[in-house]
């Protein structure tokens, strides 16, 4: 059973100051370790760790540097300043296809990059743990349901606008939410975006628990401490919860991937997109 204890602010700077310098070469990431515990942190802070084509590039190298690498035991994605993250960056549909062909190029491409991370979260074979230490949106959001624990800081909310953006899920969303919620409470946050705080997110099988924000940071020396157990017995244990529903998620995630493709050409999703961005600019 995977445990952590709260340590001071100081304690836990004191541990941090320990880890090695950033190992990542990929923009808006910063990838330290620790012993065993290796954090991937979301590194775009004044675009609130939004995902660019950079980013999802970068987090699915490291997931796949992590998942290979010896010394790693468990992972954890967090974010730096207020967020964790606030989903797509919408400067990655600027500037707007003037064409059909256009359109569905953009939309196939975007497709591919979506299905390649995605799967690496889906194939991640080692105790993959999500802290999320603010607001959480969208794409961001979606994956925590293929994580193996999420922690929350109390000051984390999550919302998942895909229909007001003219969109649908992703992430495994639509196969993951109703399994861990119920299809009644997946259905407020996947038709509707029902935004919901950490607490109501812990009671819809979401998060794990949630943290007082100023304790966060002991979350990851408690990690740091269960990265110590037998590796090889967590490692089974992933597998033996995990393992069955890959073939599972992976269509789950090509279908997503697929419909998205369509919604993606729809000149109304991009009218939609368009209409939102403006409303960021102002």
């Amino acid at each position: 059973m995977l445990t952590f204890s709260f340590r001071s602010a100081n304690q836990t700077r004191c541990i941090i100051r320990r880890c090695l310098s950033n190992l990542s070469t990929h923009e808006g990431l910063e990838v330290t370790q620790d012993d065993g515990l290796r954090i991937i942190k979301l590194n775009r802070p004044n675009k609130f760790n939004a995902f660019n084509k950079e980013l999802y590039v970068g987090v699915q190298a490291e997931l796949n540097n992590a998942a290979q690498d010896e010394k790693t035991i468990i992972t954890v994605i967090t974010g730096s300043g207020e967020y964790f993250s606030s989903g797509n960056d919408l400067n990655m549909f600027q500037p707007i296809p003037k064409t059909k062909e256009e359109l569905r190029d953009l939309a196939e491409r975007s497709s591919v990059l979506l299905q390649g991370f995605v799967g690496a979260f889906i194939d991640f074979p080692k105790p993959l743990v999500g802290v999320v230490n603010g607001p959480c949106i969208g794409i961001a959001g979606t994956v925590l349901g293929l994580m193996d624990l999420v922690y929350a800081s109390d000051r984390a909310t999550f919302s998942f606008p895909f229909v007001q953006l003219g969109q649908g899920p992703e992430g495994c969303s639509s196969y993951v939410f109703p399994r861990l919620m119920g299809a009644a409470k997946a259905g407020e946050l996947i038709y509707f975006g029902k935004k919901i705080d950490a607490t109501e997110a812990e009671k819809r099988g979401l998060v794990t628990s949630v943290i007082p924000h100023e304790d966060l940071e002991s979350v990851m020396a408690g990690l740091k401490k269960n990265s110590k157990m037998p590796k090889d017995s967590l490692f089974h244990c992933k597998e033996l919860i995990r393992g069955f529903n890959k073939e599972t998620l992976h269509e789950v995630n090509r279908k997503e991937c697929e419909m998205l493709i369509d919604r993606w050409s729809s000149p109304d999703t991009f009218k939609a997109v368009a209409e939102m961005f403006l409303k960021k600019k102002k």
